[in-house]
């Protein structure tokens, strides 16, 4: 039962955040044309790259759905620099992570994680850029599965048509369906991971006392591991938040803590596949070197300045957890749980139609 209760528990206090945090992200997808993203990347050096990172930093797209509009994006003009940086700063953070950052992880985090992913992309551009560009055939139109249904990669990569096609509709139009994609798309890709987060903090909470992993839970090696869990998996900023919040909670530092929330959405298999296609060996090796490398040195200098600056971090997140009323912890939450039911329920159609 106590389990249960730190679910349900953690489940109210996130639902207020990630609701606002999908709705800005509705009003993002609905008003920022993806043709006009790629106008602005092209040309070499640090200015290009820093754009990338910072245009890239708010777009609600997870490390999945990026990878057709970081082909976009590239075939568009822009420089193999700014792709490697649009392309790590997507997914890495977005308005629904900083969010529900705040909710779990307390404001400090909330904005430290925004500074280190785009200041991560900004350096693994760089380093991009500093590569031998390749001859090399273009990768396939058709970007496989791999965390939804194609129905999403086919959406990202067709976002120019429709975007034109948007032009003729009205402004309400345009934002409704822009908050229709949010609570459905968007969600419905985040939200199995998002349960397993939710359901591996609340297990930490339950049955691992905070000093378990207190004695190694910080330091070069423990953010190593950080690394080797996050890069492979097929994982969303918001949704690796729970589960970010879960080590937390069982003891390991702050800036191990940091380390998995920028290597986790940064990268997968696919999307190390598409950069090795698309960009060179060369230019794969690079992205990781500037991930693992980013994601490390912003772990120990956080560390460090939490040490330094005596900041408590459980001490926030449980502040941040008093200022929301339960009303509204309670409306928003019933809201994601119809959300999550009818998803599932569609989950489960499809799969007795393909049994059938």
């Amino acid at each position: 039962m106590e389990l249960i209760s730190n679910f349900i528990e953690l489940s109210l206090e996130s639902a207020p955040f990630l609701v606002l945090g999908l709705v800005i992200a509705g009003l993002i997808k609905a008003w920022v044309p993806t043709e006009s993203v790629a106008k602005h990347l092209g040309g070499k050096g640090l200015w290009p790259i820093t754009k990338a990172a910072l245009i890239g930093a708010p777009l609600p797209l997870c490390s999945c759905s990026v990878i057709p509009v970081t082909l976009g994006v590239h075939r568009s003009g822009a420089s193999r620099g700014s792709t490697v940086s649009f392309l790590v700063s997507t997914p890495e953070t977005g308005a629904d992570s900083i969010a529900i950052s705040y909710a779990l992880l307390g404001p400090f985090m909330a904005i430290v994680r925004p500074i280190s992913a785009i200041s991560s992309a900004i350096f693994s551009g760089l380093l991009v850029s500093l590569t031998k560009e390749p001859e090399i055939e273009k990768v396939e139109e058709e970007v496989h599965h791999c965390c939804s249904s194609k129905k999403d990669t086919d959406e990202a990569s067709a976002d120019e048509s429709s975007e034109i096609n948007t032009q003729k509709v009205s402004p309400v139009s345009k934002t409704v369906d822009g908050l229709r994609y949010a609570f459905t798309d968007i969600f419905n890709n985040m939200v199995f991971w998002l349960a397993i987060g939710l359901g591996f903090a609340a297990l930490v909470d339950t049955f691992i006392p905070t000093s378990f992993l207190q004695q190694w839970g910080s330091g070069l090696l423990a953010m190593v591991v950080m690394v080797l869990i996050g890069i492979p998996m097929y994982i969303c900023a918001t949704a690796s938040t729970p589960m970010a919040a879960g080590f937390l909670l069982a003891g390991l530092s702050p800036g191990t803590v940091l380390v998995f929330l920028l290597a986790g959405p940064a990268t997968n298999m696919a999307t190390l596949a598409i950069v090795k296609k698309e960009l060179g060996s060369g230019a794969l090796a690079a992205y990781l070197i500037g991930i693992v490398v980013a994601a490390i040195g912003f772990g120990l200098l956080l560390d460090q300045i939490v040490m330094l600056w005596d900041i408590n971090i459980l001490a926030q997140v449980d502040g941040t957890h008093e200022m929301v009323n339960p009303w509204l912890q309670w409306l928003t939450g019933g809201l994601l749980a119809l959300l999550t039911v009818k998803y599932s329920v569609s989950v489960m159609a499809k799969w007795t139609t393909v049994r059938t």
